[in-house]
């Protein structure tokens, strides 16, 4: 029996604010899926939880590759609640970001604002799903023991073995909310292009809806080729981690999530600067796997859901910040594409000391008014 680790690795934390990725059209193929039986194993935390493991037999990726057997972990919290046709009806799903878990949701400045007795989404009336996605967390990935030869994944198979999880799995067939941070945000958009009655309300947190170019590909691709070209990663088989390659990984990633008020407050002088990325360099190097980090970059290289956003039906209300390094917002893209999603609202939250960067995605205060609004437009409340 599977149990999780009992807090999640400084990467999760570094990564979830640092990323903002994409993914392409849903793959096709995968195989029908199967359950782990016996009770799930519980999650330490301040919140009631419980702790799974869904197994898809045989999943197929969009490239052609397969698994035997595709591993999702996932955290639930609440209970699910039918109606008379016996149909889950308050079931969210939130999607972490690159290099996260779903654990990452119980941290308090999201949790506790939301899951609280009286909250946006109070455990005692909703279900909420936090899976880890494919190649992060608790769910198969690269280092379980295949290393460079696990199966090359993108956002959209990621989506698949979700969709496969709620309808086989958790026997939910459709959302009241899914909400996404940074790489979910992604995957918000894939799914509401590709199943658009799914969902009766996306809110995507910290994303772009066009291709990943310009200043955002080019941290990137220096990410994944630092770790290509360091001798120590050896092809993927290496036998120690490559130091090097992770400690560029880590200075790219630390100015990538970066909230420019927060920090200058944080390391006002040269030494302070210098002490704070050795610091970040060292946790990196120690709680980071290369071809994790790798596959965790590359799954976004193919995504374009710009061409479908008309496909989008659920009221969605997109969020970003303005002092969001990876999704600047002088590009003007999210104001200009919102308007092509029927019924799409984008807010840019203004950039103060409060807001914290890309990060700015999972502390719930900085946004709450607006997922309130949001619920309000889309349904009844269950």
């Amino acid at each position: 029996m599977h149990h999780p680790r009992k807090s999640p690795r400084r990467l999760a934390a570094i990564l979830a604010s640092a990323l903002a990725l994409f993914g392409g059209q849903l793959a096709a193929g995968a195989q029908p899926a199967a359950m782990r039986t016996g009770p799930p194993p519980p999650v330490a935390s301040k919140w009631p939880t419980q702790a799974g493991e869904f197994i898809a037999p045989g999943f197929r990726f969009k490239d052609g590759e397969s698994l035997p057997a595709l591993k999702l972990h996932y955290i639930t919290l609440g209970q699910p609640r039918r109606d008379a046709r016996g149909r889950i009806v308050n079931a969210v799903m939130v999607l972490h970001g690159t290099g996260g878990a779903g654990a990452q949701f119980l941290r308090p400045q999201f949790a506790d604002v939301l899951y609280r007795p009286g909250g946006l989404l109070d455990i005692a009336r909703w279900y909420v799903i936090l899976p880890d996605g494919i190649g992060h967390g608790d769910s198969s990935k690269p280092s379980d023991g295949l290393h460079a030869r696990f199966p090359h994944y993108d956002y959209a198979d990621m989506v698949t073995a979700q969709h496969l999880l709620l309808t086989q799995g958790l026997h939910v067939d459709h959302l009241r909310l899914l909400m996404g941070t940074s790489m979910g945000c992604m995957h918000d958009f894939v799914w509401a292009e590709t199943y658009p009655d799914f969902a009766d309300a996306v809110m995507p947190l910290a994303c772009l809806t066009v291709p990943i170019a310009g200043r955002n590909r080019l941290w990137r691709r220096a990410l994944m080729q630092a770790i290509r070209t360091d001798p120590g990663w050896r092809g993927g088989e290496y036998s120690q981690q490559p130091k090097a390659a992770l400690a560029t990984a880590a200075d790219l990633l630390a100015i990538a999530g970066a909230a420019p008020l927060q920090l200058q407050a944080a390391d006002p002088t040269p030494q302070a600067a210098d002490a704070a990325l050795a610091r970040i360099q060292a946790q990196t190097v120690a709680d980071t796997d290369a071809n994790d980090l790798l596959y965790q970059v590359a799954a976004s290289e193919d995504y374009d859901p710009s061409p479908g956003l008309e496909r989008i039906t659920a009221a969605l209300t997109w969020v970003n910040s303005a002092d969001d390094f990876i999704n600047p917002p002088e590009l003007g893209i999210a104001e200009r594409e919102v308007k092509r999603i029927a019924h799409g609202r984008f807010v840019l939250i203004p950039a103060s000391l409060k807001t914290h960067g890309h990060g700015t995605h999972t502390w719930a205060a900085d946004w709450s008014d607006e997922l309130s609004a949001l619920l309000a437009r889309s349904g009844p409340i269950p």
